[in-house]
């Protein structure tokens, strides 16, 4: 039984060069670094060897082994959890023996997403809510509060991981929820919960549960103040998928990233709104992004950005301004910062725009942290619709990689943004050459550019 573990004995590994010590020290004497020295279980080397080549022979050394051919990927059994959002990040839905780690910041609505979750599955097999930082007393006024029902899901308050796994042997749950790893512990290790070895043997022993008997198993991340998974890095390579939580806890609008998913894409994005009954779905975010104002504005265009598999419309947003400071001010809301010094320099040595006496401020509106290179143009137009204090139209898409040289290269999927742009009543685009599609969707005039220099003509 998982819940008669025995005690074994304790070391301590170096984070650094991997040496293992007897006792803790300050520096690894080995390789001499600082402070990374971690407890961990001890294994001896003769327990090593001997589990190593147990049970090898000659009959039983293919024993196990399959053709790649024959294992078909139809295999996968994937459940969707009821809710749109949630199975596009998935890539799907829940799948049988996996493990999903979720991070983000306190208050943004893991809890309140994985409870929902659970009560729509429970519909279709046993689930089991693991909640080791609040009581059963806490998730019941949560689920009261939401309105959902309930009744066949299952509570469990522990934070000893041996007696969680022999309780969900006893009751053999599909999918589980341990909120949070790192309120879990092991009676393996005698450092407190939260410490980075306890995290990851708790998370190892979990994910093993998961793997042998095919229970799917959500487990709730902390973050450090930089907004990254807290504990030891290996806990994300242990785990199937990686979802990140973002958004501002005060706005209504949460966004779930995948940042790793074994069966699904990478960087799907998954769209919700903070209602009173919890979080919703929102099936059209472009519908949300777009803030269409009444009058053209200067610095304001629409670029179309490829999140994971969908292209969603947002607007960005620049503001240049006389500066009176020494070091001019370059400050991004959702772009990145060295990306848009860059994008400045290639203004200033192919177009001619010099921007060194103007503090300049980039904005994607809503929220969104967009980091494909489409947005170079879009930056690059905003800006000089700003300095220049010219509108570009209202009914106008832009998107295109700006490179050093001052050319404007192609994306990916050109022709999907465009025609999401078009679902959304837009008749004009300015696009790389290279992206220029055989048929434009109808009514929708297209200006393809190759350099800088051509885009800021339209000035």
């Amino acid at each position: 039984m998982w819940g008669c573990v025995a005690k074994g004995k304790t070391a301590y590994s170096c984070g650094e060069c991997g040496a293992q010590q007897p006792k803790w020290a300050g520096q690894c004497p080995d390789c001499g670094a600082w402070n990374t020295m971690i407890e961990v279980t001890a294994v001896s080397p003769s327990a090593s060897r001997s589990s190593r080549f147990a049970g090898f022979s000659g009959d039983a050394a293919g024993r196990g082994v399959t053709p790649l051919a024959d294992v078909s990927p139809d295999d996968v059994q994937r459940v969707p959890t009821g809710i749109s959002e949630f199975d596009r990040v998935l890539g799907g839905g829940v799948v049988s023996g996996s493990v999903t780690l979720i991070g983000g910041d306190p208050g943004i609505g893991k809890s309140t997403l994985l409870l929902q979750t659970l009560v729509s599955l429970s519909a279709q097999g046993k689930s089991l809510y693991v909640t080791g930082e609040e009581s059963p007393h806490q998730v019941s006024l949560r689920a009261h509060r939401l309105d959902l029902p309930v009744k066949g899901v299952q509570l469990l308050a522990e934070t000893q991981v041996e007696l969680i796994i022999a309780a969900a042997e006893r009751e053999r749950p599909a999918v589980m929820v341990v909120d949070s790893i790192q309120t879990m512990y092991t009676d393996l290790l005698q450092s407190a919960p939260g410490a980075v070895a306890q995290v990851r043997e708790s998370a190892a022993q979990l994910v093993r549960f998961a793997k042998q008997t095919g229970t799917a198993i959500f487990l709730v991340g902390h973050v450090t103040k930089e907004g990254t998974l807290a504990g030891p890095r290996v806990l994300e390579h242990m785990v199937d998928t990686v979802l990140y939580f973002e958004g501002d806890t005060g706005s209504r609008y949460r966004l779930i990233r995948a940042m790793k998913n074994r069966f699904g894409a990478v960087n799907e994005l998954g769209v919700f709104a903070m209602t009173d009954r919890g979080l919703r779905e929102v099936t059209n975010p472009s519908a949300i992004f777009l803030s269409r104002h009444q009058d053209p504005v200067p610095g304001s265009v629409i670029m179309v950005t490829l999140e994971g598999t969908r292209p969603i419309l947002v607007e960005v947003q620049a503001l240049l301004d006389e500066s009176h400071l020494a070091n001019p001010r370059r400050v991004c809301v959702g772009l990145e910062h060295n990306r848009l010094a860059m994008l400045l320099a290639v203004l200033h040595r192919h177009g001619g725009v010099m921007t060194y006496d103007q503090d300049v401020f980039a904005n994607v509106v809503g929220g969104v942290r967009v980091t494909e290179t489409a947005a170079d143009l879009p930056v690059l137009m905003a800006a000089m619709s700003s300095l220049r204090n010219r509108t570009l139209p209202q009914d106008l898409v832009v998107f295109g990689e700006v490179g050093l040289a001052g050319e404007i290269r192609p994306v990916p999927n050109g022709q999907e943004r465009l025609m999401e742009a078009a679902k959304h009543g837009f008749k004009r685009a300015i696009i790389p050459a290279a992206n220029a599609p055989k048929k434009a969707p109808a009514g929708f005039e297209i200006t393809t550019v190759t350099r800088v220099d051509e885009a800021l003509s339209k000035f």
